[in-house]
């Protein structure tokens, strides 16, 4: 299915080459002052070219996006009237122009190694679009940064209310209503930060334009890593099991493209460590004080940040003569892919997984009122 969700329900829809694509977001609480402009900050960081470098702080590595180039101006279809959110569900889409689809014809006799192409077609029985990848290209990353902006006003929108206009206070005990599964932290909404941290293994900065220059005239790609903080959530948001704050925004996580791992606090260094070495005791102000669990315990947030990384993998399409079944054919084919591609696509990334985390914050948020 293409819904993430319970309360604040996301669908995505379209494919990479056709008219449009968007999002529906169903269980917007309504009064929240939306407008087109709302949407521009994070999809320029999301775009590619010098304007999305710029947008991102990247004005010193060489362009290692797509030139494809798009307008990505969304339009609001409903769920906004007179300015605000309306509770009824909202639709935004994204036209798509400027597209190249006689790149992609061959992929139906040799399907691209990394891509969705032979799957596509076996679950689909061949009925699916391949042109830009279709549904599963990366363009359809951009209705989930829609979504995140639209998460990110709600949290801050839900977190200005207070606890007595969510009706969480009454007849509890004041230490205990202050983190009674909120999103927020002293009336403040949390706040969503994510950024690369290593390319192509790399965590020196220095290093990357060089690398970057290298391996797009080798005609190659790289992955990266890319972490993500969020200051101020209070504790008690979650579920013990299968709705952990972990398990929702992984979820949410893995349904980026290009996503391989996920990992919260000092994840995957935790298996070589002692118990006496990763247990985290809380300090005065009531928070682990290492906070190696990543702001996390028994899937319900501490009141600590929230910290987690997420590895992407290097781009699919690349420039090098690849071999690759030809399965018309019969036969091993040498397979040359041409079209419009980043050479490293997890730069792009920071603004999607801040919007994926906005939206899993916020359906917690509205399950537990």
């Amino acid at each position: 299915m293409n819904t993430f969700g319970r309360k604040f329900r996301l669908e995505i829809f379209g494919e990479s080459h056709g008219g449009a694509i968007g999002c529906v977001l169903d269980g917007v609480p309504a009064g929240i002052p939306l407008s087109v402009g709302d949407f521009a900050r994070d999809i320029a960081r999301r775009s590619p070219g010098e304007a999305g470098a710029a947008a991102r702080g990247e004005t010193a590595l060489p362009d290692a996006t797509t030139p494809r180039c798009e307008a990505d101006i969304p339009e609001i279809l409903s769920g906004v009237y007179e300015g605000c959110t309306s509770g009824a569900p909202l639709t935004i889409i994204f036209r798509n122009s400027n597209t190249r689809s006689g790149d992609y014809a061959q992929f139906r006799d040799i399907p691209r190694p990394g891509h969705a192409d032979y799957v596509a077609g076996v679950k689909w029985k061949g009925f699916n679009d391949p042109r830009g990848g279709g549904h599963f290209s990366g363009r359809i990353t951009l209705p989930l940064v829609a979504a995140g902006t639209v998460a990110k006003k709600a949290l801050a929108h839900l977190c200005t209310r207070g606890l007595e206009a969510s009706g969480l206070a009454a007849g509890m005990p004041s230490g205990l209503a202050a983190g009674s599964a909120q999103s927020c932290a002293g009336g403040a909404a949390p706040e969503i930060r994510a950024e690369l941290i290593a390319l192509g293994g790399v965590c020196d900065r220095s290093a990357w334009p060089s690398l970057l220059e290298d391996v797009r005239r080798a005609g190659d790609s790289l992955g990266g890593v890319v972490e993500c903080s969020v200051t101020g959530l209070a504790a008690g948001l979650g579920e013990p099991f299968f709705d952990s704050v972990e398990s929702v925004i992984s979820h949410g996580i893995f349904s980026i493209p290009g996503v391989r791992g996920i990992e919260f606090g000092d994840g995957f260094r935790a298996a070589a460590m002692k118990g006496s070495e990763h247990n985290d005791p809380y300090g005065q102000d009531g928070k682990p004080a290492k906070n190696g669990a990543g702001g996390i315990n028994g899937g319900i947030s501490n009141g600590s940040q929230l910290v987690f990384r997420v590895a992407f993998k290097p781009t699919s399409s690349i420039a090098r003569t690849q071999e690759s079944w030809n399965f018309t054919e019969g036969r091993m084919d040498t397979l040359q892919v041409k079209g419009r591609h980043d050479v490293c696509f997890a730069l792009r990334t920071p603004a999607i997984v801040e919007a994926v985390t906005a939206a899993a914050l916020l359906d917690l948020r509205l399950a537990a009122v």
